[in-house]
């Protein structure tokens, strides 16, 4: 696992959307030259958002049920994860930036998200956003493909991470983390062109 955790009131989040040239996060990172970028949500196969996203306060696609969670940062500024069954979308919201999926691997409180019993047991590359009990974000990705849902959900609620709520992203050929830091640079590069992505700039 590669593991981030990025304090919201020293960095900035966005959502960026374009299905009419997608990229692999290594051609995203090249483009925005950000601090991080990690892939986004779901699509088609025209490389259109399954989900609702907000990208610089313009909004795409359908909103998810209650089963979902988005990723979501506020036209104040401020920055959250949330299931959408305890906290439901509402289309009057003032969110510059948003980004929903599915499923959700830990629930509000630490609580495990996903089952065992709701788990076919495939394992794939993952990719994850998730919030701690101090509030800062955690992009997590798997990249050797070697986690069910179900396993990385427990290992998560297990781990000392101290996490609240944790949302699964798209996973698969399309898990890539881009990161360049004073310290380190992780290059995990997705293996197939995204149409989404979330990238952090400091």
């Amino acid at each position: 696992l590669t593991i981030v955790r990025l304090d919201p009131t020293a960095v900035r989040f966005r959502v960026h959307y374009d299905p009419s040239a997608p990229r692999p996060v290594s051609a995203w990172a090249e483009h925005l030259q950000p601090l991080l970028v990690v892939n986004g949500g779901y699509f088609t196969p025209e490389n259109e958002t399954t989900g609702l996203l907000v990208s610089d306060g313009q909004v795409w696609g359908t909103p998810y049920g209650d089963f979902a969670g988005l990723f979501a940062v506020t036209a104040d500024g401020r920055v959250g994860v949330r299931w959408l069954r305890d906290q439901p979308y509402d289309p009057d919201e003032p969110l510059q930036e948003a980004l929903q999926s599915f499923p959700m691997l830990v629930k509000p409180g630490g609580l495990i998200g996903f089952p065992a019993d709701a788990d076919d047991g495939r394992p794939a590359r993952r990719t994850v956003v998730a919030q701690d009990h101090q509030g800062r974000i955690l992009i997590i990705v798997a990249p050797h493909g070697t986690l069910s849902l179900h396993e990385l959900a427990r290992f998560l609620v297990n781990s000392d991470l101290d996490l609240d709520v944790a949302l699964n992203l798209d996973g698969g050929f399309s898990t890539g983390l881009w990161l360049r830091a004073d310290e380190r640079s992780v290059e995990v590069d997705s293996l197939m062109p995204v149409p989404s992505v979330i990238s952090v700039e400091d």
